[in-house]
Formats: structure tokens, sequence, C-alpha cells
């Protein structure tokens, strides 16, 4: 179903929606009825989420959660002590040795505040070879943003079933029980965990009323249901910390529901991308498909930027990112390709982190030939990198700090740039 936000309706057997009313004495096939609000029940009517699900059982028939026992890297807190100003860029994380799904596979690599505030963003790299069987996850922090980089993904939630493949991202809400299957085997990529205001699309201001992300092409899926019992795991994010515990049956059970809250997915290559068609290279917000606005306005929790195949026409101008220094911190993946401001170090499946301030911007090699180039329009192809950018700094984890994946050389990509010379 096509559009960003859009009041759906959506049934998997015909009569299951009730009509004329969301909550009726009896509805229909003896389904329950249950409301999964995304925001307060006051929210403005422009900024309200919510739908209503029309499932077998009702959500709350389960024992008490327990201490889940299983992956120590996934939302283990940020590494204790004082925040060095470093920059910092890892390789990417080896796949699984052993069967590991995708929720045993999930390390958490940076994040900033605290769930329970309500405000901030996490960035995990999940890592995975086995499909999740008879379990299931919930996360009640925060809305995930899914962001394969090698490996197709099926996430099988209580609203239907999404498809997704590298150059694809998908969005679980807060609250929405799923599983993931990996139809090639084994599978990576990135997960941002929004804890604050809902990801919305930006406003376009002064490029009008179409481009960047355009709503018609973020999909929600169409009612699907498991009706299965059995034993059944449910894995739960509360507060920062993993909880399990069992159902006797399917929690995918959802036969119809309707409402503007849903999981969705989107093909990156329909960004429209904006740029300049004149001179200087613009400020990277021009690349914003999502944003998560904070209490100050201009000043995002958490923007998604992408860096897609797109064409470099201005005069007179240095066209990879200029040097700067910047009061959000950026936290940034490659998808595919190479990105135009580092000829080398930062691949596939890797991560790098410039918290606010740190001066950064394109090593040598993509300096001196970006600085020699004859400037005719050319088509920067074949990659795709994005960008998680926020108001708050980002605090690695221990884990991220100890890998073998950290480059402890990463500074030597500004070393060895030629002093300017005055006449």
């Amino acid at each position: 179903m096509s559009g960003f936000g859009s009041h759906f309706a959506t049934e998997a057997v015909a009569g299951a929606l009730p009509e004329g009313r969301n909550s009726p004495q009896r509805p229909p096939f003896g389904l329950y009825a249950e409301q999964l609000s995304g925001t307060a029940f006051t929210a403005p009517r422009a900024e309200n989420r919510r739908s209503w699900l029309y499932r077998l059982r009702p959500s709350a028939e389960h024992a008490p959660f327990g201490p889940y026992p299983g992956t120590a890297l996934f939302a283990p807190g940020a590494a204790s002590g004082p925040l060095a100003p470093n920059r910092l860029r890892w390789d990417p994380l080896d796949l699984p040795d052993t069967p590991t799904d995708l929720i045993d596979g999930m390390a958490t690599m940076v994040a900033n505040r605290h769930p329970e505030d309500l405000d901030g963003v996490a960035v995990h790299i999940y890592r995975a070879n086995r499909d999740m069987e008879r379990r299931f996850f919930v996360d009640a922090d925060g809305e995930l943003l899914f962001i394969p980089q090698q490996g197709r993904l099926v996430l099988l939630t209580e609203m239907g079933r999404i498809d997704i493949a590298p150059g694809e991202i998908a969005l679980v809400p807060r609250g929405v029980r799923f599983r993931a299957l990996l139809p090639d085997g084994e599978a990576r990529g990135y997960v941002t965990e929004n804890h604050g205001s809902l990801f919305r699309l930006p406003e376009l201001g002064p490029i009008g009323s179409n481009g960047l992300a355009n709503p018609r092409d973020l999909l929600a899926p169409q009612a699907a249901y498991e009706d299965e019992d059995g034993r059944f795991e449910l894995v739960q994010k509360y507060l920062g910390s993993l909880w399990t515990t069992m159902l006797d049956h399917s929690p995918l059970d959802v036969v119809a529901w309707h409402g503007n809250l849903a999981p969705w997915k989107y093909d990156l290559a329909h960004f429209n991308t904006i740029g300049s068609i004149s001179f200087d290279h613009p400020d990277p917000s021009i690349f914003t498909v999502l944003t998560s606005p904070s209490d100050v306005p201009g000043r995002a929790n958490a923007d998604f930027v992408i860096f897609p195949p797109r064409w470099m026409v201005a005069e007179d101008t240095f066209r990879p990112p200029w040097f700067h220094r910047n009061v959000m911190s950026e936290c940034m993946g490659l998808i595919k390709g190479a990105y135009d401001a580092k000829a080398e170090g930062f691949v596939p499946g890797g991560l790098s982190l410039h918290n606010l301030m740190a001066g950064h911007g394109p090593d040598v090699a993509s300096w001196q030939a970006a600085s020699e180039a004859e400037l005719k329009p050319h088509k920067l192809d074949g990659t795709l990198a994005f960008m998680v950018e926020s108001c708050w700094p980002f605090r690695p984890t221990a884990f991220a700090l100890e890998t073998s994946a950290l480059q402890k050389d990463y500074d030597n990509a500004w070393g060895g740039f030629p002093k300017a010379l005055i006449p």
C-alpha cells in the first residue's frame, strides 16, 4: 500500500474490519480489537499516529518477562568514563561462524541519551546466518530502521510482510512484534533505533512540493496473519535491557488493521536527489530521507541521510564534501561502492563516527584528486552511503572500542596535507 503516513485499511479475511466503529461490542469473527498508539492520545492530529488491530488473541496474553540470557552485545550501554573527542572508524564486523539469528547477532556500536528520556538514537550492526525460528522480537524503546548491506531480509510483522534487499530500507514501529528470515542464508547490515520523535519526511521549504523521498514511494504491507499454536519465545527490549517470555501461539495473529501507524519499506533508488547546478557543494541536509525533530526547531534528534549516485556539475567548486566541524554528530555507514570523500579505509559494512566539533572531511588522496580534477560533468555511480546525524553526541560501546575492527590509525587519513604557501 502506497503513501507515507496514510490512513490504511487492510484485511486478510474479507469482513474482518468492523464497519463504522473501532471497537464494536462483538468484532467480526470474535476477533479482539486493540489500539496500538505510536504517539500520545492527545498529540495534534498532524502528529498523531495510531492503528487499530483485530487479532485472534489479545497481545496482553503472556507470562511475566524475565532477563534474556542471550546476546551480550545488543544494548549493553555505552562505555564508562569521559568521552574522548576522537574520530573513529571500524572495518566491517565479521559474519558469525555459529548459527546466529538477527537478534543474537546484533551489536550496538554507538548510542546517545537513554530510552526512558524519549530522546536519542542508537546505531547497531546485525550479522546473522539463521532465521528467527519460533521466536519474535519487540522494541518498546523505539522504532527500528533496517538498512541491509549484505543479503536480503524478510520481516514478518504483526501488520504484514516486508521484503528488503541492500539498497532498500524498512521501518518497524515501536511496539510492533516481528521475526526476521534470511532468504540468502546470511545477512549483515545496520539498524538505527530512534527513541525520540517518530521519523517523518523532512519539510521541503524552498525546494517546493516535490523532491527527496516522495510519500508515494514508501510502502506499507497488506494484512497477513499466522494462526499457529505451540511454544514461541518473545524477546523485548525495554529501557535498554532485553527480556524474554514464552507464548502459546504466534503473536503475528492480526487478521485486519486500519490506521496510520504501520511498518513500511522504501527503495533508496527512488530518492530524488537535489544538488547544485551552479557552484559550491550544498549542505548535506539536502540528502535527508527521514528526520526526527528535537524540541529545538531545526536541530534534529536524528536525521537519516543518504549519499546516492548523482551527477556532479558545479563550476569552480571542490566537489566532495568540504572540511568542516559541526555541532551535530555524524555516524556514517557504507552500503556499496566507495564514498567520494575517502579514497581508502571506508568499505561496505564499515562505520565511522565524527562527534560534535570533530574536524573531518576528505582524506589526502580524495582532496588531491578533487583539487586537480577537470571540472566537467561526471556521475558518481555504484555508490550508496548513509549518515545518522544527531544533536546528541554518540557514545561508543565498550565492544566498539575494544573490537579488532576498530581502526587505530584512522587519524592518519588527515596526515600529510601540504601547507598552503603565502607569497
